[in-house]
């Protein structure tokens, strides 16, 4: 029931893996979270030369199911980079959890909006310092589009890159669902393999409000470009055209969380 992960990238192209090959917790990590995807799953990786080999960047993903982290996790690491996360600071507080994923790195966010970013952010430069990546959640939940589409973001994501001056990379995710049903945290196994298609995009361009970090209007107007860069991915991962409007959970009498 197992196979390789399926990568498609341009022939020719490498990929230097430089945290990949680093001694650490990583390969411990990895070592169990890869089988068990490869054998739970059949996920293929489109446009794999787009995550950046080297360096600091944001990298946002679509959020479908509670076990998308997961699958994000090992399409990052597969490519060489070690996926870092901005994750609910009660997690950490978690005995065993909370020192797991402070050792590999992972960032704690309180929940209460904008007044705390002070807190990812000083981490997040760290990551910055010695060129690794954070990996954001833009719409702070699992979406709450009935058609599973992007919906409303957050401007955490956006306001990370701007602010240290990174590329922010959109990435959309399909299928991760049909592995673990969308509100749950129950796996369904299947007798053949669920598809899960990864696809990296090109960096967003935020060169226009360069300097505005904490200009509240120019981060929605950031964050607007980002998700439509993520819903453009997906519509291409679906092959079906995306809402012309993104779900509001305000408009629809939902709670919003999140930690951005």
């Amino acid at each position: 029931m197992t196979g390789p992960l399926t990568v498609q990238e341009p022939s020719g192209s490498a990929r230097p893996g430089q945290e990949k090959r680093r001694p650490s917790l990583w390969w411990v990590l990895g070592a169990i979270a890869v089988p068990f995807v490869r054998g739970s799953s059949r996920l293929r990786v489109h446009d794999a030369h787009k995550l950046p080999a080297t360096g600091a960047f944001v990298l946002t993903p679509n959020h479908l199911s509670n076990i998308d982290p997961l699958v994000v996790a090992v399409a990052v690491w597969r490519l060489g980079r070690a996926p870092r996360f901005l994750a609910k600071a009660s997690l950490f507080r978690v005995p065993v959890i909370g020192a797991l994923l402070r050792s590999v790195g992972q960032i704690p966010v309180e929940r209460g909006g904008m007044h705390r970013a002070a807190i990812p952010l000083d981490a997040a430069r760290r990551l910055v310092e010695h060129g690794q990546c954070v990996i954001v959640y833009p719409e702070g939940s699992l979406t709450r589009d009935p058609q599973l589409w992007p919906m409303r973001g957050k401007t955490g994501a956006a306001r990370l890159a701007i602010e240290l001056g990174i590329p922010l990379i959109p990435v959309a995710q399909w299928g991760s669902q049909r592995l673990m049903p969308v509100n749950t945290t129950r796996l369904t196994l299947h007798l053949r393999r669920p598809r899960i298609d990864v696809r990296f995009g090109d960096p967003v361009d935020l060169s226009e409000w360069a300097g505005r970090a904490t200009d509240a209007q120019a981060l929605h107007a950031a964050t607007t470009r980002v998700m439509a860069a993520i819903t453009e991915l997906l519509a291409q991962v679906r092959d079906e055209p995306a809402p012309r409007e993104r779900w509001d959970p305000r408009g629809h009498g939902q709670t919003e969380t999140g930690v951005f």
